[in-house]
């Protein structure tokens, strides 16, 4: 098993779309980035590249590349899946924590929930997306992505499922 933990932060900024997780949100401002500015993507993009030790999303996307200008970072995020893939991993499940004033993510978190995980080749319930206020931080312009993810050895549901038919087997005994 193996542990990732990817942190992001993009400004909110009038005239630029907002996207979280890969779903366009209904709002007057966006993440200003220099792709898409999707703070939860690059925030699991990292966790996923730092629990293989593959370094970074900088170091495979570098914001000093006008190629990436505007990019979506669903690509980002599938060179990640590929770097787990060739590690020998598969994505286990997923947590998130979101920080920002406005909007509320509560009314939309099912589809971003849902969508990430049809990203990541899993469940919803593998998805965990949470929504919290800065209540005084001094962040209310800007939004804040955390993303815990583990990972297990294999490449897809089919390794899980055998795991189960050995315990199982195991409390039999």
């Amino acid at each position: 098993m193996r542990i990732g933990y990817g942190w992001d932060s993009h400004e909110f900024r009038e005239g630029v779309p907002l996207k979280i997780g890969g779903v366009a949100l209904p709002f007057s401002k966006g993440l200003f980035g220099h792709s898409d500015g999707d703070v939860l993507l690059h925030a699991l993009t990292d966790a996923l590249l730092g629990a293989v030790a593959a370094g970074d999303i900088g170091s495979y996307f570098p914001p000093s590349d006008p190629k990436w200008k505007g990019a979506d970072s669903v690509i980002f995020l599938e060179e990640a899946l590929k770097q787990v893939r060739k590690a020998g991993f598969a994505v286990a499940n997923m947590d998130s924590t979101l920080i920002l004033a406005e909007p509320k993510i509560g009314p939309h978190s099912a589809k971003i929930q849902a969508h990430v995980a049809e990203l990541l080749g899993i469940k919803p319930g593998q998805v965990g997306i949470k929504a919290k206020t800065p209540e005084g931080m001094g962040t209310d312009n800007a939004a804040i992505a955390h993303v815990a993810v583990l990972l297990e050895r294999g490449t897809g549901p089919r390794n899980r499922s055998k795991k189960k038919q050995t315990r199982s087997n195991k409390s039999k005994r």
